[in-house]
């Protein structure tokens, strides 16, 4: 084998050796709740498809899986799944905290109709579908978007 057909598949190793990062970006998003009395929200942020559909669940605030039935289109969507979601599990925010997540998404789904929806729930309290949802835009992304539930608002910064 020659030097030059020795080096080509050491770089050809090298590079299907190498994380997928270039198709993925990450973001990160603070979530700043309103001022509210009770428990903890749970908070999940869901990639939305341009049917209007849950594809991929990016973000669950809250631990404990006994709640996740509160949040119920998610967790109808969860439920048959059966993804995996302890990689992007989390601490549950409370009345006026604040929490930053960071958010990997695919950069083929940028400005290509797709949607990331905040959904809230707590216990024994209202449960909010859309409590905020942001157009996976450059310009969706740039914008603070208000909250219509346990959400105040949220705010996207990419790494």
């Amino acid at each position: 084998m020659t030097i030059q057909v020795r080096f080509i598949l050491v770089v050809c190793l090298f590079l299907l050796g190498q994380p997928a990062s270039a198709q993925t970006a990450n973001y990160k998003c603070m979530i700043q709740m309103i001022s509210y009395q009770g428990e903890k929200a749970y908070v999940i942020v869901s990639l939305i498809n341009p049917k209007g559909e849950y594809e991929k669940t990016l973000s669950v605030r809250g631990l404990d899986k006994q709640w996740y039935n509160t949040l119920k289109d998610w967790h109808n969507f969860q439920t048959a799944t059966k993804a995996k979601i302890s990689a992007v599990t989390g601490a549950s925010v409370g009345g006026g905290d604040r929490a930053v997540v960071t958010l990997e998404i695919d950069k083929a789904k940028m400005n290509a109709g797709y949607t990331l929806r905040f959904e809230s729930a707590v216990e024994e309290q209202q449960y909010h579908v859309k409590d905020v949802e942001v157009p996976l835009t450059t310009a969706g992304l740039a914008a603070k978007t208000d909250g219509k539930g346990y959400i105040k608002y949220v705010r996207f910064s990419s790494n």
